[in-house]
């Protein structure tokens, strides 16, 4: 069967189905395809009765020899000697089938089959629009849920000549699974879509799993490499075998990735052997990736680059017969973002080569792609000299050139660099705006006040000009959130140093007004000169701010008066503000989920109070479900969940503009309508709660007594307060401070991003020398509080002990347990994390671990000095530097714990692998969806005296300031795992309130989401 390679199996037995239960299994296993076991219909004769006669049997397979359908006959139990002799005797006149042989090719399908044969004669476009890191509009469609109109995006693909669709859903906020099912299941429905194989794209293996569940047809995964080792590569591999996809391979192994000839072709080759030989891949269905990366950078390392992947993909195709060879064209030209005629040209020029070498596909934008011929021969000239390393001076000759090519709004070549200071001042002091320079602000902004009447005509001309500019791009997507904020830096500066002279001003018109209307006997009101007052608050006891930071940086630059209150602002103040500055929007932020909470309670005070101005909802645990269902019944006025800050300028222009402000609300209410019937909805064919008896009984069972427990070195409370930030920085996650500036991908791989990858390295570039900067300067010191106590658990709680002779209880953790009612696939356990500890009755003794770090409460001192400077930029960065630095603590300080309890002691783990989690036991912090339960916070602070050990605190609603720190439980337990505890029901609501020993209707509100 193995080696076969069958369309199918028939098996022929007289066991029934539940006896040939084990064969199956063991022969689905050998042939590494799907077996089913159908009852057997025997052979019926004229009348419809079954006939296994020796004669009947004959004839019946001599029709089919007949046909030439037969090869062997085999008996089966039933049969005789006489059944034998008959067959052999009626089929003996009749030759075997010949087995036709199937020409090696690429076959990929979607509804209609694709083949790729030999050295295709065109090349084949994968399309990119269905990436939600490739695509802003894909993207904002999956977060909205509006699939039908994400759809349309992949349709277009199509009809523009895509040969494939790379579908990707890799988004820090997205449920990437489930998008990928929903989204797949959709489009199998769309025969004009999916006429055309699918490209399965993620770097979470569970993602990829989810999509080849969903396929239809033969589809492609996108990627394994060796980056992990061979194991992992192989195990992958035989999956997606088994799921019957082809696989494209990155050039990339335990080293890194691949940048020269040699190492390119070696990790090829190295894993077309073990597929081929270990896996018994077929050769067609791989596709390598040797990685096409950026030339003409400036840096000589990189100058090969263009032509190390053109003789690599030469070798290849020799080296590893039959299998393809793809890459991603456009990284080739991100040296020249902006300047579209250069890089259409390179992309041409470079497929035109590429594919003479052996390309047979890529992901390539078609819409930019010239003709070879029609490049002109100056500038193709300068472009072969760059791809092809033909002259040292070849990259600063293309760049020169370049520049004939650049349209007015795009950047000027390094060459021309400072040619801008020659421009008059006002197109000076835009183009500062434009590209975030700030050298020469203050001087350009005093020689433009000389020059007008008024110092206010500085800001309304040449600076709003330059913001006008921004705005639009960044609308547009053709700039990106880092730039805004360093534009709004150069607009900050040049406002500072007008503010004495508008003021100065101010105060003699407003004088001289006042004066004209009492000598009139009317009352003096200053006229309002902005696009409207904003005020924004992070609500009381929550501290995080860095969102509302961004959101309040983007609306400055588009002429709002932004009333930043801060964090932890209780709603009385926020009602004080805006009556007192007369505000036209409310925006309210926050970060954990008792915020969502606090919002319900000020939206109900607000309209209590008469307030009913334009009401903003930002967070990331807000979502427009909850705006829709919790907030706004409790308001009068509109209520709209802004997602991110590229969307806050247009709500708002839309809720203040006078002619688009009724239907503006209108639709902001038929939005929420349609969010809470979508609730209803959902509520109604929900998953069924198990009573909590029967979840309990779904435990996992343990087998405590055979089961090693390490023993830690130490016990009790530990306290570090004097470790460098150089020992934290090799554990920073760097994935997550890009998706703070709204930049969505994975580091290293968005540095070479098709749309992100020029601005992601930018800002990766600053935040690294801002880091150097704190770690030159010891500008912060992190801390931490932790420890390893004795335990064990009881039911649903753990109790921690001050020895292993359970002399005295240190304190009792509280955890809550699965009730949502589980399909197959899901498993049958219902897990608490209380399950990972050894339980009392069992006579063993289990240990925990607790633990709370911070960056060091200098973070917000910092961040209040760039604030006062007016760099916004830098005062967000140190922010996330510090959430940054606060992660890393806690992944080093889970490395040490695990070293001291012994089972971590020969690890050897890179720094992918820690955030991948490749190691033993879990860390869950409180309020993430293993311990959702905020208030626990308060018992391990006691525990570990984390106040007075690190300077952290918690605030009403168990945030903790400040925001640049992590806490939670260290479990050892080797089955130990994360998961989602879900909704529960009033029984174990009541249930958990006896166990802490505090009221129900306190606990409804901490656990709301959940109810």
């Amino acid at each position: 069967v193995s080696h076969a390679r069958p369309l199918a199996v028939g098996i022929n037995c007289a066991l029934g189905a539940k006896e040939m239960a084990p064969y199956i299994e063991e022969l689905s296993r050998i042939a590494d395809t799907h077996l089913s076991c159908y009852p057997n219909a025997g052979l019926p004769n004229a009348f419809g009765e079954y006939d296994d006669t020796p004669e009947h049997m004959a004839s019946v397979l001599e029709g089919f020899a007949r046909e030439g359908w037969l090869n062997i006959v085999g008996g089966c139990c039933g049969s005789t000697p006489a059944h034998i002799a008959a067959i052999a005797g009626k089929v003996a006149a009749h030759a075997p089938r010949k087995v036709r042989t199937i020409p090696v090719a690429s076959r990929y399908s979607g509804l209609e089959p694709v083949k790729i044969e030999g050295q295709p004669a065109s090349f084949f476009v994968i399309g990119e629009r269905t990436n939600v890191t490739g695509s802003p509009r894909f993207r904002r469609l999956i977060k909205e849920e509006d699939f039908d109109e994400a759809l349309e995006v992949a349709r277009q693909q199509v009809e523009n000549g895509a040969n494939m669709l790379d579908v990707n859903f890799d988004e820090g906020l997205l449920d990437s699974e489930a998008c990928m099912r929903t989204f797949l299941n959709l489009l199998a429905a769309e025969p004009d879509i999916a006429r055309v194989p699918v490209m399965v794209d993620s770097s979470k293996w569970s993602v990829i799993e989810t999509g080849l569940h969903c396929l239809q047809g033969k589809g492609v995964v996108n990627s394994i490499s060796l980056k992990e080792g061979e194991e992992e590569f192989l195990r992958q591999a035989s999956l997606v075998k088994r799921y019957g996809a082809a696989v494209v391979v990155m050039a990339f192994d335990e080293k890194g990735q691949a940048t020269s000839v040699e190492d390119k072709v070696r990790i090829c080759k190295r894993a077309y052997d073990l597929l081929t030989l270990k896996v018994d891949f077929n050769p067609a269905d791989i596709i390598f990736d040797p990685n096409i990366l950026t030339v003409a950078t400036g840096m000589e390392e990189h100058n090969n680059y263009a032509v190390n992947f053109i003789e690599a993909t030469r070798r290849i195709k020799e080296l590893c017969p039959h299998a393809r060879v793809s890459g991603g064209v456009s990284n080739i030209s991100f040296s020249f973002r902006g300047n579209n005629v250069v890089r259409e040209a390179m992309h041409s020029a470079f497929l035109y080569h590429a594919i003479r070498a052996g390309l047979d596909m890529g992901i390539v934008n078609a819409g930019m792609l010239a003709v070879y011929e029609d490049i002109d021969p100056v500038l193709r000239e300068k472009i072969e000299d760059v791809l092809f390393n033909r002259k040292p001076e070849a990259t600063d000759a293309l760049i020169a050139l370049a520049g004939e090519y650049k349209g007015q709004k795009e950047a000027m070549p390094e060459s021309t660099r400072l040619a801008w200071r020659d421009l008059p001042v006002a197109e000076r002091l835009a183009h500062a705006i434009r590209h975030g320079v700030v050298d020469f602000v203050e001087e350009d902004t005093e020689e433009a006040r000389l020059q007008f009447d008024r110092p206010l005509e500085v800001i309304e001309g040449p600076l709003m000009d330059g913001m006008k500019i921004v705005g639009d791009l960044f609308g547009e997507g053709k700039m990106f959130l880092p730039q805004v904020v360093k534009s709004a830096r150069v607009m900050k500066r040049a406002v500072a140093w007008l503010t004495p002279f508008m003021e100065k001003e101010k105060a003699e018109r407003n004088e001289r007004l006042r004066a004209e209307a009492e000598s009139r006997g009317e009352e003096f009101n200053p006229e309002k000169e902005t696009a409207g007052d904003v005020v924004l608050a992070t609500v009381k006891g929550d501290v995080h701010d860095i969102g509302k930071n961004i959101v309040g940086v983007v609306l400055a630059c588009n002429n709002y008066r932004v009333h930043d209150m801060g964090v932890m602002i209780p709603v009385e103040r926020i009602i004080h503000k805006i009556r007192e500055v007369d505000a036209d929007i409310v925006g309210l932020s926050g970060l954990i989920t008792p915020s969502l909470d606090e919002m319900v309670h000020n939206a109900h005070t607000f309209a209590r109070e008469g307030i009913d101005i334009p009401l903003l909802i930002g967070g990331a645990t807000t979502s427009k479900a909850h705006t829709a269902v919790k907030i706004e019944p409790e308001y009068k006025g509109p209520v709209v969940q802004v997602p991110d800050a590229s969307r806050v300028v247009g709500v708002c222009s839309k809720l203040l503009n006078p002619e688009a402000r009724q239907a503006a609300a209108e639709e902001a209410r038929e939005e929420n309508e349609k969010h809470r019937q979508r609730y209803e909805k959902s509520r109604q064919q929900g998953a069924r709660l198990l009573s909590l008896g029967t979840a309990q009984e779904g435990a996992p069972q343990f087998d405590w007594e055979s089961m090693e427990i390490p023993v830690p070195e130490r016990t009790g409370l530990q306290v570090i307060d004097d470790i460098s930030l150089e020992t934290l920085i090799p554990y920073i996650d760097w994935s997550p401070l890009f998706w703070t500036w709204e930049l969505r991908g994975v580091f290293p791989k968005i540095l070479e991003h098709p749309k992100y990858g020029e601005e992601a390295t930018k800002l990766y570039r600053d935040a690294r020398q801002l880091l150097d900067k704190l770690v030159r300067e010891k500008s912060l010191q992190p801390r931490a509080a932790f420890g390893i106590w004795p335990a064990n658990s009881r039911g649903n709680l753990v109790e921690l002990y001050s020895d292993t002779e359970r002399s005295g209880t240190v304190t009792r953790f509280h955890f809550l347990r699965q009730q949502r009612e589980k399909s197959k696939s899901e498993g049958s356990h219902y897990l608490s994390c209380s399950d990972f500890i050894a339980p009392r009755e069992s006579g063993r003794i289990d240990y925990i671990g607790a633990f709370a770090v911070t960056s060091g409460t200098e973070v917000d001192a910092l961040a209040k000095s760039c604030e006062e400077q007016h760099d916004d930029y830098n005062t967000i960065m140190v922010k996330a530097l510090g959430d940054r630095l606060a992660e890393a603590f806690a992944e080093y300080l889970h490395a040490e714990v695990r070293r001291q309890w012994g089972f971590g002691r020969e690890e050897n783990l890179s720094n992918e692998d820690l955030i991948a989690e490749k190691y033993r036991g879990i860390r869950p912090a409180m309020g993430y969806p293993s311990v959702p339960d905020h208030t626990e916070k308060a018992i391990l602070f006691e525990l570990l005296q984390a106040t007075e050990k690190t300077g952290i605190s918690l605030t009403e609603n168990y945030a903790m300031h400040p925001a640049g720190s992590v806490c939670g439980l260290y479990f050892a337990h080797p089955q130990a795992k994360y998961f989602n505890i879900g909704r529960i029901g009033r029984d174990q609501l009541e249930a958990y309130a006896t166990l802490k020993g505090v009221r129900v209707a306190e606990l409804e509100r901490w656990l709301a989401p959940l109810l």
